[in-house]
């Protein structure tokens, strides 16, 4: 019997200007995964930010958000290990996508 896979969104923080190796790194980092990956967005280039204070203007830097991915894991543990791979800039947050 095959394990039962969940999916998972990993959110990709931090923004540099991309360069060879970056781009070489991440593409990579796709196709050693690309049997889990189920959908890649980004990179995103800017937005804004809308709260009961008003809105302003989200500037592409270290914190910010820029993409997500959603991946096809055991466990979040297993999710993890392959994030861990991931050349992200800042940092990734995991979080599973509750089933229906």
């Amino acid at each position: 019997m095959e394990a039962v896979m969940k999916k998972f969104v990993l959110l990709h923080y931090g923004f540099e200007k991309p360069t060879p190796d970056i781009m070489a790194a991440w593409g990579k980092w796709f196709e050693t995964f690309k049997d889990n990956i189920v959908d890649n967005i980004g990179p995103f280039v800017g937005g804004r930010e809308i709260s009961k204070a008003g809105s302003k203007e989200l500037p592409l830097e270290r914190d910010s958000i820029t993409g997500f991915t959603i991946m096809r894991a055991g466990s979040l543990d297993e999710a993890e290990e392959m994030a861990q791979s991931n050349p992200y800039i800042s940092s990734i947050r995991i979080y599973e996508v509750m089933s229906r």
